[in-house]
């Protein structure tokens, strides 16, 4: 399935209202990224994780409907995070990559880093591809 940004945005309001900034799609790798704000930030200063587990839900969702028949809309079966280390400074920048992707759902993997490269957070998510009603 092809779709723009703004076809995102319509599709997930809540990826706008975060503040996901997308910085690339393509079937074989989504690139988003979340830019620092104190409304987003928790104790010290870092990125919450609730907004990085968002920003890294919302770049498996892209992958899997990427991956997926024209008319298939992803949903979020399973998700499991590892917060490696916390996410401060300009902001998270998110890549996902399809490890397997079949008829009805894609196995994800994103990997979060900060600024510097760090990687800070891995999350793997198992999406299904619904039919549209």
């Amino acid at each position: 399935m092809a779709f723009t940004a703004e076809d995102v945005y319509r599709m997930a309001p809540y990826a706008r209202t975060l503040g996901v900034r997308i910085d690339g799609m393509d079937p074989a790798e989504v690139a988003m990224r979340l830019e620092w704000s104190e409304e987003l930030s928790t104790v010290g200063g870092s990125l919450h994780g609730g907004a990085l587990m968002g920003l890294a839900d919302v770049a498996g969702a892209v992958c899997a409907g990427l991956n997926g028949p024209a008319s298939a809309l992803p949903a979020t079966m399973q998700s499991s995070t590892h917060f490696l280390h916390p996410v401060a400074g300009k902001g998270a920048f998110a890549t996902c990559r399809p490890l397997r992707a079949g008829k009805s759902n894609v196995n994800v993997e994103i990997d979060i880093r900060d600024e510097t490269g760090r990687l800070c957070v891995r999350v793997v998510q198992l999406v299904a591809l619904r039919s549209a009603a």
